[in-house]
């Protein structure tokens, strides 16, 4: 193949919000990715920059310069793919003016925005109705061990939160085999700081977050709609899940520490159930019975770990899961949404392996 022939079959993709965590993430991993050429970049606060002044990991890099997304032409050079960094509730408005000048765009929306079905259940959770919810209606939730011949044929792609990607991953075949009761799941998950998002904030400061732990959106986080709604597709019938997150002063990861009670299965049963389900999965790796996984051991790859051990009250487990929230939990799953979109080998560009120590 040409040097010629080799650079026409890279597709053309921008991030929108590239100033933020996930924006970042998203360049690193894009940098790597044999396929892609990055055209365009966006960042209202930052348009005009250069991304090094932003992030100088990337000074190295020849990266187009930030534009606004009000200055952005989707037509030159028309994008294949764009991934959509973005705050939660400006971004349906975004896409829906993206695709109504650029329809053939493929969209990976990593907000909120489009990851609930019902548009009732949008309105109750987020206080407003839906802008776009004809694109609602069209959006596929990226989970993509789960929903992988959907989103191949998607134009617009939800990708999940990272609690919910890390908590989904360990329940959804289990829930899909009966194995589980539905009505006895108890999710207790902690995050590191950059899932909080860049915007300087005082309760996000160090000396207001570090040399502790603590709880949040307890009783009424807005993860709790997606949970529901993904696991209720799992069981077949409704599920109402107990979710409480935590922030960790750590800058990143998600441990979700999960109780379960068996429907005539044992722990053990559990763990084979899980090893079985990922058995051919490259980002979801089952521990061996009892070995549990911690957040260091998945830092920087897209990767999933899982651990199963039983409870000391007899029909229970205890089922830990562990992420990068950055990676798996937002822009490593993107990027794999991306390649099966495309048609690309699921794990181009998501190689590396975890950063440790």
């Amino acid at each position: 193949m040409s040097a010629q022939d080799s650079q026409e079959s890279k597709a053309k993709v921008g991030v929108l919000g590239a100033s933020g965590y996930t924006g970042a993430e998203l360049l690193r991993l894009l940098i790597g990715h044999p396929r892609v050429e990055i055209a365009l970049l966006t960042a209202e606060r930052r348009a005009g920059k250069a991304m090094a002044d932003v992030f100088p990991q990337f000074a190295p890099y020849k990266l187009p310069m930030l534009t606004t997304i009000e200055g952005a032409d989707w037509q030159n050079p028309a994008l294949d793919v764009a991934l959509c960094a973005l705050p939660h509730g400006t971004t349906q408005k975004v896409i829906a003016a993206l695709l109504a000048r650029a329809p053939r765009t493929k969209v990976i929306d990593l907000s909120a925005d489009f990851r609930l079905a019902d548009p009732a259940a949008y309105a109750r959770w987020y206080g407003h109705e839906h802008a776009a919810p004809e694109l609602q209606k069209e959006a596929v939730y990226g989970l993509t061990e789960v929903h992988r011949p959907r989103i191949k044929a998607a134009r617009l792609v939800a990708n999940p939160g990272c609690y919910t990607t890390c908590a989904e991953l360990a329940l959804i075949p289990l829930l899909q085999a009966k194995a589980i009761d539905p009505d006895e799941i108890v999710i207790d998950a902690k995050s590191g700081m950059t899932g909080a998002g860049r915007a300087v904030r005082e309760d996000m400061l160090f000396a207001e977050v570090s040399e502790g732990i603590h709880a949040y959106g307890v009783g009424h986080h807005r993860h709790m709609a997606e949970l529901d709604q993904e696991f209720a597709l799992a069981a077949g019938r409704a599920v109402i899940v107990t979710f409480t997150p935590h922030l960790v002063p750590m800058n990143r990861g998600i441990l979700s520490t999960i109780y379960v009670r068996g429907a005539k299965a044992a722990p053990d049963d559990l763990h084979a159930l899980l090893a079985k389900a990922y058995a051919n999965e490259p980002f979801v790796h089952v521990l061996a019975y009892r070995t549990l996984p911690q957040t260091r051991h998945v830092r920087g790859s897209n990767m999933t770990f899982i651990g199963v051990a039983a409870d000391r009250i007899a029909g229970r487990a205890i089922i830990v899961a562990a992420l990068d929230n950055l990676a798996k939990g937002a822009s490593g799953q993107a990027v794999q949404n991306m390649n099966v979109m495309l048609g690309f080998a699921e794990t181009m560009g998501l190689e590396q392996v975890a950063l440790f120590p």
